[in-house]
């Protein structure tokens, strides 16, 4: 069974910048569309974004576009989200999830692993 394990939230203050990373436990991890989501108190899970297996195909939502940039390395079984210019907005619980399957997904329904969550909160 896959294993997600975030890491890298924390506080900081608007305009900054910090870089998730979620360190996946299964052995193909090349495979696996990989993408990030937010919860903030009170709303639903949303979709941030989104990188295919090979890391060619990525999908972004509209409000991060321009400022949050997903990368994965496969060799370290590692999928990083690069948050720069934060807004008091980005203030969530950052998940990282896991889909083995060929395009990537905004629907929090077709991810089948999820990791713990980390919290972001940026300050104003």
């Amino acid at each position: 069974q896959v294993q997600l394990v975030e890491s890298g939230g924390g506080l900081v203050q608007a305009g900054g910048s910090l870089r998730l990373s979620c360190a996946h436990s299964g052995r193909t991890f090349s495979g696996y569309i990989m993408a990030w989501f937010r919860q903030a108190p009170g709303k639903e899970r949303e979709f941030v974004a989104a990188v295919s297996g090979s890391g060619t195909s990525i999908n972004y939502a509209g409000f991060v576009k321009g400022r949050f940039i997903i990368s994965r390395d496969n060799s370290k079984n590692t999928v990083y989200l690069q948050m720069n210019g934060l807004k008091p907005e980005d203030t969530a619980v950052y998940y990282c999830a896991a889909d083995a399957a060929s395009t990537p997904s905004i629907s929090p329904q077709s991810y089948d692993a999820w990791g713990q969550g980390t919290q972001v909160t940026v300050s104003s």
